[in-house]
């Protein structure tokens, strides 16, 4: 077998025009938790976009700076810098080594971004990566059928659901805030 690093959840949900990020703070190696407390959420471009990141954290980092470099690039368009972003990252030898997927948004949509040259909008304002992100999805879905519950309150409620069921997830949760 070899080694691996796994797991996070980054989860996204996008309501009244409120976005809502989070993650849990699991490093695992092999079977191991190696840190419990990581930050994968993180604002850029002058705290207008949020983006939380799974995979290797080196490659996320390397891809956050790429990313917010594009947006700049093009004035500010996050669909087009995330577009350019994949587009690099599915061509470049150095970059089609990064083992990471992205999560990004702002208050009138969100994206993910991955190595394969996928840029995803999803259409109900729900989307999760990682290892514990289809739990979290599920929840997800489930809690925006009560017209009550904030954004936040929903990330911070299908995280915990996730962190119940996915080993490489925990309770040790950072959610961002666009309002």
């Amino acid at each position: 077998m070899t080694d691996q690093f796994h797991g996070t959840t980054i989860l996204a949900v996008l309501r009244d025009g409120k976005l809502a990020l989070g993650g849990d703070g699991q490093v695992t190696y092999n079977n191991t938790v190696l840190k419990s407390n990581a930050r994968k959420v993180r604002r850029i471009f002058d705290g207008k976009i949020l983006v939380g990141f799974a995979g290797a954290t080196a490659d996320a980092f390397t891809l956050f700076e790429r990313f917010e470099a594009k947006i700049k690039e093009f004035g500010g368009d996050m669909t087009r810098g995330a577009v350019e972003l994949a587009k690099d990252w599915r061509t470049d030898r150095v970059l089609r080594r990064l083992e990471a997927m992205l999560l990004a948004g702002d208050r009138t949509k969100i994206l993910l971004v991955s190595g394969t040259g996928d840029v995803v909008e999803p259409e109900q304002g729900v989307i999760a990566i990682g290892s514990g992100g289809n739990y979290a999805y599920a929840a997800a879905l489930a809690y925006c059928e009560d017209k009550k519950l904030s954004a936040r309150e929903i990330v911070e409620q299908s995280l915990r659901i996730a962190a119940r069921i996915c080993i490489f997830t925990n309770e040790e949760i950072i959610v961002e805030e666009l309002a």
